[in-house]
């Protein structure tokens, strides 16, 4: 066998099992040896029924006394009798039914899970083993659990894998030797012994370490290669960082920028005069002042007689950028335009047809930037708004507008945690904004329960009457049969009973652009007192004058979007106050994540906590960065091992940037990761 030979050549495996472990995303013997192991289970000291106690983890040896199967209104429900030498145990599995007739009496199991108790001792869904079907069970005091599909049994992966170490002929070694000696690593073969055929729990650990450093080396290696991609021989007109335009800009601000603010504008100034493409991520918490700088960049180049484009991923965000500086950006003789997709096709063709005439020097707008017959005069400069949002082929598709590579400013109001920014934006320039604006007021977090709505709205009234303006959010659009949650058309029939329509305005995504504007001016202007929303306006919308917030069912949002709702109140004078209205019987959980945002005002230590509930993948999508899942490593518990595998793709890519020194290196990156080079913009 070779790393390249379908699993299905495999002894036991054939056509319908490969099939089934295609599912896994396994094709290859390479594919099934890095298939590894989610937990172990140690059965050497399996602990007897009497001793196992409720809320812990207990692996248990025994035997099958009966079984029945019913169905409930949870679904199909079956339950197993057992018994040790010592008591007896009920091992229940919801939503089963291929278990229903599979246990005999007398049959001999291994069960591991959590032990319960609810009016008797129990375990639900546990992790289960025949042990008189698999006499091989008892060969190693360790026994590995593999995530499965349907269809496929563990005893079948765990043999498939074994019989895959023993017939494979040999896997190259992909680490360069110095750096295996240098963080004491195992080769490639005996770190998949070590995995896969444990003899205890420290040479699982040696195993596993080895593969997490290899994943993380690669992964670093490519943001390596993509940084050298852009630095390579690659020109950008360079433009002009104290030109007419930006210097009149600051003129007209009606506020005083922060140091914060001064600091990233000189950063970016010395990048776009310089001789390569400025590519920086510029990072800011909430209502921290990001637009003014991206607007300063964006005059540079007009300044420098060429044109900047802003691509947002909402047509809502689009709008206000480009409503909200539109005036004073023509005051200073800039000529903004905004190009959108919801625009009468008349429209948007005479819009197109003003960009490729260089007539608009300033375009804001959406996907429909990218779009084949949008062309550009002469752009030099892109600034991408929520870059999170969009995907690696939306990006290069607006840098391809542009004759020469654009200078590129990415922009996140979603703090970024260390690890993120090290791993995912590593070919970028990073600059910081932390600093909030001068003269804002202060703004307090509340949590209430439901019970607490009448209170809540009755205090809404009294604040509408001093002149406050509120935003209501909520997770749903209408109300669903499947989730008891608070819809925004409920809420507003619910509120407009209260207050009368008047001034009550419903915004959300499946509204027509001009709805959506119209309910946004109206709550801009004071004549809509209370905008009833979903997370429509989770970005970008600014309301100086907006005080409060009031967000149903909290608990089903992350810590980072509850952040950037927040986000929409306190950008004024007067104190602003957000209220949580969850339901009762929350978890623990919820509870505590809840307490935590309601506490905590800073969004960098905001997005830390999101990182650690949710996960890079869920907050980042790896996908969206052309860059591989990691499938082994994890970026928070791993950090210090992802330093130490950055440093030595960067230092080795630093000495040998064509890999001509490190063949296996280059073999291996092209073989795995060939999909992930060309949308970096690195093959």
């Amino acid at each position: 066998m070779k790393p390249d030979t379908p699993v299905q050549y495999l002894k036991g495996i054939g056509p319908k099992r490969a099939a089934r472990l295609a599912k896994l995303g396994i094709e290859t013997v390479e594919d099934l040896l890095f298939h590894l192991p989610s937990r172990y289970i140690d059965r050497s000291n399996p602990v007897p029924i009497s001793s196992a106690q409720p809320g812990q983890e207990a692996t248990l040896v025994v035997k099958v006394m009966g079984s029945t199967f019913r169905r409930t209104r949870s679904g199909p429900l079956v339950q197993i009798l057992v018994a040790d030498s010592s008591a007896q145990l009920y091992v229940i599995w919801f939503n089963r039914p291929d278990l229903r007739g599979r246990f005999k009496p007398g049959e001999k199991l291994l069960v591991s899970g959590q032990v319960t108790f609810y009016d008797r001792m129990q375990m639900v869904n546990p992790f289960f083993e025949r042990l008189d079907a698999n006499p091989d069970f008892f060969e190693r005091p360790i026994f590995p659990v593999y995530p499965l599909t349907e269809g496929l049994a563990a005893w079948e992966v765990r043999r498939a894998a074994n019989r895959a170490l023993d017939e494979l002929e040999t896997l190259p070694e992909t680490i360069p030797l110095e750096l295996m000696q240098r963080h004491e690593l195992p080769g490639i073969m005996q770190a998949l012994q070590c995995v896969h055929r444990p003899k205890g729990m420290a040479e699982i650990e040696k195993g596993v370490r080895r593969l997490r450093y290899e994943e993380l080396f690669y992964f670093e290696t490519l943001i390596g290669l993509r940084r050298r991609s852009l630095e390579q021989g690659i020109k950008a007109e360079p433009l002009v960082p104290e030109g007419k335009l930006t210097k009149s800009l600051f003129k007209a601000l009606p506020f005083e920028l922060t140091d914060d603010q001064i600091k990233v504008i000189a950063e970016i100034g010395a990048d776009i005069c310089g001789k390569g493409p400025m590519h920086r991520l510029l990072q800011g918490d909430v209502g921290s002042g990001k637009t003014v700088v991206a607007l300063y960049a964006m005059l540079a180049a007009v300044d420098a007689g060429r044109q900047a484009v802003m691509m947002a991923p909402t047509e809502i965000l689009a709008e206000q950028h480009y409503e909200g500086w539109k005036e004073t950006l023509e005051k200073i003789g800039a000529r903004p335009l905004l190009l959108t997709g919801s625009l009468k096709n008349k429209d948007k063709e005479e819009r197109r047809e003003m960009i490729a005439r260089g007539e608009a020097d300033m375009i804001f707008g959406t996907h429909a930037l990218i779009e084949e017959n949008v062309e550009f005069c002469s752009l030099a400069l892109m600034v991408v708004d929520e870059q999170h949002r969009f995907g690696v082929i939306q990006r290069a598709a607006l840098a391809s507008k542009s004759e020469a590579r654009p200078h590129v400013l990415v922009m996140s109001a979603t703090p970024i945690p260390r690890t993120l920014t090290l791993s995912y934006y590593g070919d970028l320039d990073v600059s910081v904004i932390k600093e909030k604006p001068k003269g804002r007021a202060e703004r307090t977090t509340e949590l209430a329960y439901e019970s607490r709505k009448e209170g809540v709205y009755r205090w809404l009234e009294e604040r509408l009457t001093q002149g406050d303006r509120a935003y209501v959010v909520c997770p749903l659009i209408e109300e669903s049969e499947k989730l008891e949650l608070s819809s925004a058309k409920e809420t507003f029939d619910e509120l407009a009973v209260r207050l009368g329509t008047e001034h009550l305005a419903l915004m959300h995504g499946r509204m027509k652009a001009e709805e959506r504007t119209r309910a946004m001016e109206g709550f801009r202007k004071g004549e809509v007192k209370v905008l009833v929303s979903t997370t429509v306006i989770e970005v970008g919308v600014d309301v100086a004058e907006a005080t409060i917030m009031i967000i149903m069912h909290p608990e089903r949002f992350g810590l980072a979007q509850l952040h950037q709702l927040r986000g929409r109140i306190g950008r004024g004078q007067r104190p602003s106050r957000c209220v949580l209205l969850m339901p009762s019987g929350l978890s623990p959980e919820a509870s505590q994540r809840l307490n935590f945002f309601a506490n905590t005002e800073d969004g960098f230590l905001l997005a830390d906590e999101d990182l650690r509930i949710r996960g890079p993948g869920q907050i980042m999508g790896t996908r969206q960065h052309g860059l591989p899942d990691l499938r082994i490593a994890d970026l928070i518990r791993d950090s210090e091992l992802l330093v130490k595998a950055r440093e030595d793709a960067f230092e080795m890519l630093e000495a040998d940037p064509g890999l001509r020194n490190h063949p296996r290196v280059a073999a291996t990156i092209h073989r795995r990761h060939a999909k992930s080079l060309e949308l970096l913009g690195a093959a």
